[in-house]
């Protein structure tokens, strides 16, 4: 997690070289891969409007991107900008949560990242103070009230909770090493995350109070990310093939699974592909299910 949050600085001030983003939508019943945008540049973390659009990240802006005529637009997030590939929007589509980088001091070890509100459409994001140097939006809940987010310090990074309105943290996790990617189950039941707590990374969920803490895959991939669909059948996670330990690094090769969460089967929903941070951090199903959004990328 340390190694990948180095590189996501150094993006602001220079691209990855020479990389080709794929925007992509996978079928999860008949696997049909579309691609959506080729671009230039470092497209990461689509977010599936019900309006038909996606949201995206690139070069520490949000663009909307129009399913119908592939068209690209900025969004106007006020005085934040260098923002993380950590969004995504409320469950009424009104509001995006955002994750952006406010400093970085090498000499004095100090990282900061926040998190925010803006409206969907535009216009000045609200910043969610939290008790951490370290915050990075996840999930949001499914009355819009309340934010999980992975928070803390480099050495120990924990699932946590606030109002959206802003508040009190409430911690969930406290295990050593990385507890991530909250993502939250649509009735509200759980809160589904991947923790490095097993010795390798691993989809987890709990209630979301915390309690009841159960592993859900038990496999030789790198598991990250997990993210329920809006019908609360399936989760959808990304597996790097190659144990990345606690980080999740671009360039690596990596695949799209799927949970059936009443049999707890599993299957890839994707080939291998060129991927890894960036391709699906974010909760990027299709409002009707049978979809998932995600980028895959090239190198010259």
């Amino acid at each position: 997690m340390f190694l990948c949050l180095l590189f996501s600085i150094s993006v602001f001030a220079q691209s990855k070289h020479d990389t080709t983003s794929y925007i992509q939508t996978v079928n999860i019943k008949t696997g049909k891969i579309d691609t959506v945008l080729v671009a230039k540049g470092d497209f990461e973390a689509p977010n599936w409007h019900p309006d038909n659009y996606l949201v995206v990240n690139f070069r520490g802006n949000i663009y909307k991107l129009d399913l119908a005529t592939k068209e690209l637009t900025k969004i106007n997030t006020g005085s934040v900008d260098k923002i993380m590939d950590d969004h995504g929007l409320s469950p009424d589509g009104k509001w995006i949560a955002i994750t952006s980088f406010d400093t970085y001091n090498p000499s004095q070890k100090v990282y900061k990242f926040s998190i925010s509100v803006v409206p969907a459409a535009g216009g000045q994001a609200r910043k969610i103070v939290t008790s951490q140097d370290l915050s990075f939006w996840h999930g949001w809940s499914p009355d819009g009230k309340t934010l999980a987010y992975c928070g803390g310090n480099f050495s120990n990074l924990d699932v946590y909770t606030i109002p959206v309105e802003g508040g009190t943290p409430k911690r969930l996790t406290e295990t050593p090493g990385l507890d991530d990617g909250p993502d939250y189950s649509p009735d509200g039941k759980y809160i589904y995350f991947h923790s490095y707590r097993s010795g390798r990374m691993q989809i987890w969920r709990m209630h979301t109070d915390g309690s009841q803490q159960e592993q859900m895959t038990f496999d030789e991939n790198a598991n990250w990310f997990p993210h329920p669909s809006p019908n609360n059948k399936w989760i959808a996670y990304i597996a790097y093939t190659t144990d990345e330990k606690q980080n999740h690094p671009f360039g690596k090769n990596v695949k799209l699974r799927l949970m059936d969460l009443k049999t707890k089967v599993v299957k890839d929903i994707t080939p291998v592909f060129y991927g890894g941070a960036g391709t699906i951090n974010t909760p990027s199903w299709s409002p009707d299910n049978k979809k998932i959004a995600f980028v895959s990328y090239s190198v010259n």
